[in-house]
């Protein structure tokens, strides 16, 4: 009885699939080429194919620069090229402006209301609030100072690591009550009259516009935002810094001209401030090296098509999921000299040339919001680290360079180096 009852579920269920997949493409009769799916699952066994940018990439080579993905009943269209890149967030920029909607943002996001899973439409979280130039250099140079006060402070390693979310709706529940219990712990610290010394933050700032719109700023709003700086902003910092200094064992000599730089730029007798990154240029040219090779984010924030739309001479349906494979694009030897190989150079010169082709925090109306001040915290902690102390690798072997799993690519195996302190911190400290 009960394998019978299955049984016409199961057919059900396929045939309402098979339904769903006709009726679509007799709507949007030209659809993107997609590969072979199973029943009911669609493309869902690809997921288990890691790392998933390398993996659609490789697809992307049989099947096209666009090409579709069928998870359940759900359609979802990825793009490797610089043309489908400008059509997608420039002509039809706002009507994929959506985020799509995951359990994550329900259960973490606040049930979609933080600047990286909010629907197009709504309101963005008010005046933006930078942090002072001097807050990123002492917190650079506290780290600095605790590398130089280490129990061995001539050689010893360096181990950086992460932790990632993850897991099924319970596991969402469960994060999401120890990350309440955080956040609103933090928001009542800072509302304390007696809590913290430090009044001069992004948290006092809005729990301040919370007295004259408390409808708007409530305290969900303030801890998403202070979520979206964490999730965003500090895992996504530490591992394209995590990359860098990788690439720089790697290539001494690299680490030797930025080291050069510096030191004629900068000095021996004071420590590189915010105010000295635009004029070191090649050590911009390293970081934009390290995020053409090594995106934070290789497919984006995914995006969420909010109508018909007509991409790469495709038909796009409405609620179609798209993501933007931007690690293939980095890596596409047709629109980079030596594309997998470490040139810095290449980045002398060339203006505003790169729009499409060099994309780390994405493009359009859902651009990353938070790029000026990446760029400026990744400059002064990576030119501080360059500065301070000599680099080695741990042994004649080169740093392993391959990227584990998560979507915000982590290095397979967690950066190990040796380092010495140059004779400027002894001047300093």
């Amino acid at each position: 009885m009960e394998a019978t009852w299955l049984g016409t579920s199961l057919s059900l269920l396929f045939l309402l699939f098979a339904f769903s997949v006709f009726l679509q493409r007799r709507t949007h009769p030209r659809l993107p080429p997609s590969p072979p799916a199973i029943p009911i699952l669609g493309h869902l066994h690809l997921l288990l194919k890691q790392p998933i940018h390398r993996h659609l990439q490789t697809l992307s080579q049989k099947y096209g620069p666009i090409f579709s993905l069928r998870f359940g009943s759900r359609l979802l269209v990825i793009i490797s090229s610089p043309s489908t890149v400008e059509e997608c967030f420039t002509k039809n920029d706002i009507i994929f402006a959506n985020r799509p909607c995951f359990l994550f943002g329900k259960y973490i996001d606040y049930n979609y209301t933080t600047i990286a899973s909010a629907p197009y439409g709504k309101r963005y979280y008010g005046e933006a609030v930078d942090f002072e130039e001097a807050k990123h250099f002492r917190e650079v140079m506290r780290g600095i100072f605790e590398l130089a006060g280490a129990r061995n402070p001539g050689n010893f390693l360096l181990s950086l690591r992460w932790v990632y979310f993850g897991g099924y709706e319970k596991e969402l529940v469960k994060i999401n009550r120890m990350k309440e219990v955080i956040f609103q712990g933090l928001i009542d610290e800072h509302r304390s009259p007696t809590g913290l010394v430090n009044k001069n933050t992004m948290i006092d700032h809005l729990l301040s516009m919370q007295k004259s719109e408390p409808e708007y700023y409530t305290d969900e709003i303030i801890k998403g935002l202070a979520l979206d700086l964490i999730l965003a902003g500090t895992d996504t910092t530490a591992t394209t810094i995590e990359w860098a200094m990788s690439l720089l064992l790697n290539h001494p000599d690299v680490l030797k001209k930025a080291r050069v730089e510096l030191d004629a730029l900068v000095g021996k007798d004071r420590l590189m401030e915010e105010s000295d990154f635009p004029k070191l240029q090649y050590l911009q040219n390293i970081i934009s090296e390290t995020l053409r090779l090594f995106p934070a984010a290789p497919l984006l924030v995914p995006h969420m098509s909010s109508e018909n739309s007509h991409i790469g001479g495709f038909d796009i349906p409405r609620d179609t999921i798209l993501l933007a494979n931007v690690w293939a694009i980095h890596r596409d030897p047709k629109l980079w000299e030596d594309a997998t190989s470490v040139k810095p150079e290449r980045f002398e010169n060339i203006g505003g040339t790169e729009t499409y082709k060099l994309l780390p925090f994405g493009l359009g109306r859902r651009a990353c919001p938070g790029v000026g001040l990446a760029n400026r915290v990744v400059g002064l902690a990576l030119g501080s680290l360059i500065q301070c102390y000599e680099w080695e690798r741990v042994s004649e072997k080169e740093v392993d360079m391959a990227e584990g799993k998560g979507l915000t690519m982590p290095k397979m195996e967690p950066l190990e180096a040796m380092c010495k302190a140059r004779a400027i911190i002894r001047k300093v400290f």
